[in-house]
């Protein structure tokens, strides 16, 4: 990593920090997920589960309590300020891993077929480089 890119990424810790502080979990979610997975997608083991919670958390028909407590998991996993750095290799997402699959399976009965699908969809659309557009 150069210097050039190692200022880039003090200054995204540094505007992630103060997103944090105050943060909005629907907002910093909405703004950083897709990015996020584009750019991961393809290593994380968790990638699908994650996908449906965005589905789950952002239906209207999802009680408010479950889209908060999946709106906060997900923020946790878009914030760059967390315990384990993402960036490390091998580790970087451990921490996520446990912070989403716990809360996924706390809440599994709210997760339907159709979160799941449109994941499964999502997932190859950002495996062939592509937004989803949803």
């Amino acid at each position: 990593m150069s210097r050039h890119e190692r200022e880039i990424d003090i200054d995204r810790h540094n505007q992630a920090w103060r997103a944090f502080v105050g943060h909005d979990d629907a907002k910093v979610v909405r703004e950083g997920f897709w990015p996020k997975m584009l750019r991961f997608a393809a290593q994380l083991p968790f990638a699908e589960q994650a996908l449906a919670a965005w589905y789950c958390a952002f239906d209207p028909a999802t009680p408010a309590r479950v889209k908060t407590m999946l709106l906060a998991a997900l923020a946790y996993f878009v914030l760059p300020v967390d315990l384990i750095p993402d960036l490390l290799p091998g580790i970087g997402f451990t921490d996520d891993l446990t912070v989403i699959v716990t809360t996924i399976s706390l809440l599994r009965n709210h997760i339907t077929a159709e979160h799941r699908n449109r994941a499964k969809a999502a997932l190859a659309r950002l495996r062939r480089g592509e937004i989803p557009g949803d």
